[in-house]
């Protein structure tokens, strides 16, 4: 919980503040004073003034942080007073100015996905399980160990990379040209025809649904207890498990169920040992478990993915992190407009409590993890930040918009029904996503 707690605040600390930090440059740039820019909210803990007379502030609570401008000039303020103030210059720095804090969200999370690619990442090989009959992926041609090149010309490195090419594809359908090494070794084309899948966080993985999943290896032996029943049957490590009992090529869980549902029962295991495969009996002895009594050999089962280093240099590495960018944008959107006319479950959308998880996950997984799951997070707040509602930077350029077509400003009446309206927008939207958050809780 407390590493759940700090990653979060951590998170929205970097993501926010980097947000602000987009405003008040391009505020600095447009000539605008900065009064404040406080790290956190509440009460200042400590601060300092710089020469241009902005305050730096560090806040009790290290949720966020914000940018204090000079609005309006005070009463009998002098002409440098007055240039120097947000609401007196041009419409066009206005929306420099408040376009900026979206558009710093996107650009440090192009930084992001660019410094995943160039410090390198471990991810499983795009091998291909045996699809499930009457699937896409079946009906294709794909077979167990086919291995992932391309997705409409575009090189796969890994596993993650293939979830990530097909993504909009089983939100939407659609069709994909995929390259794969079948494994006889010749270079074989599939075209996959994808019906839309449902994209509901309780629904089945629509890369399943469509026949697609990662091989699992055949699990193997990494450890035999010398006085188990399995080492004296002659199990060595470094076997890997063919068949156990009457189940052909196993899971690891599958082999455990196996040898726990015959305890003292003779029980054949083949094995494959340096390309050679060898028959042995096994006796499980017999364990007082939770449920009864269960088999057990002495030995620690592994599974051994192949694993690909997926690695990048710079150039590469920030080109990719733009394009991911876009991408991420892109589908952002679609999905957004997928929820308005009913294709996406409003379930998707989810609030500070699931995002916190998220962020307390990624964390115990790893440093690339963690990063991965800040520059998803930055897209978010960029895209939902340049939404036009009112209360949102979007709201405000939608008004600034509006001014250049009317050439002069937006009556402040309009401005009034929009804030009503924005405030309302956005407490429907935090609502659902509580209530989505804690739906999940406790479900």
């Amino acid at each position: 919980m407390l590493l759940t707690l700090l990653a979060f605040a951590v998170a929205l600390g970097i993501l926010i503040t980097f947000h602000e930090l987009g405003h008040y440059w391009a505020a600095r740039w447009c000539g605008v004073r900065v009064e404040r820019f406080s790290v956190g909210f509440g009460k200042v803990l400590a601060h300092r003034c710089d020469r241009h007379g902005t305050e730096w502030a560090l806040s009790a609570i290290p949720l966020g942080g914000y940018v204090k401008m000079l609005d309006e000039p005070p009463a009998g303020a002098s002409n440098e007073e007055i240039a120097e103030s947000f609401n007196h210059k041009s419409v066009w720095q206005r929306i420099v100015i408040v376009a900026a804090g979206p558009v710093a969200n996107l650009v440090l999370a192009a930084l992001l996905y660019a410094a995943l690619g160039m410090m390198g990442t471990r991810e499983p090989e795009a091998y291909v399980a045996q699809p499930q009959a009457g699937t896409a992926a079946a009906m294709a041609g794909f077979s167990a160990g086919d291995r992932i090149l391309s997705i409409d010309g575009r090189q796969v490195d890994s596993w993650n990379e293939v979830r990530w090419h097909l993504l909009d594809r089983l939100s939407a359908g659609g069709e994909a040209y995929i390259q794969v090494q079948a494994g006889d070794g010749r270079q074989l084309e599939r075209r996959l025809e994808l019906q839309p899948a449902t994209i509901d966080p309780d629904a089945e993985d629509p890369l399943r649904q469509a026949g697609l999943s990662l091989l699992i290896p055949a699990p193997g032996i990494r450890q035999a207890d010398p006085g188990g029943a399995g080492a004296q049957a002659g199990l060595q490590a470094g076997d890997i498990l063919v068949a156990v009992g009457s189940i052909e090529r196993p899971s690891a869980r599958q082999a455990v169920e196996e040898i726990s549902r015959h305890p003292e029962q003779p029980l054949e295991v083949r094995v494959l040992r340096n390309g050679a495969e060898h028959r042995l009996q096994v006796t499980p002895r017999a364990h007082q478990g939770e449920n009864g009594t269960i088999g057990r050999i002495g030995v620690m089962l592994t599974t051994d993915f192949p694993m690909v280093d997926v690695r990048y240099g710079p150039l590469e590495s920030l080109h990719r992190g733009i394009v991911r960018t876009g991408e991420t944008i892109m589908f952002s959107l679609k999905m957004m407009g997928r929820m308005v006319t009913g294709d996406v479950s409003l379930r998707n959308i989810s609030g500070p409590v699931t995002i916190a998880d998220y962020a307390g996950q990624t964390a115990r997984v790893g440093l690339a993890a963690y990063v991965g799951f800040l520059a998803l997070i930055s897209v978010s707040i960029g895209v939902l930040n340049l939404l036009p509602i009112p209360m949102l930077d979007g709201g405000h350029l939608m008004y600034y918009l509006l001014e250049i077509l009317r050439g002069k400003p937006v009556p402040d009446a309009w401005m009034e029904y929009g804030q009503r309206l924005g405030i309302v927008l956005l407490a429907g939207l935090m609502g659902l996503a509580f209530f989505n958050d804690f739906s999940r809780l406790f479900s």
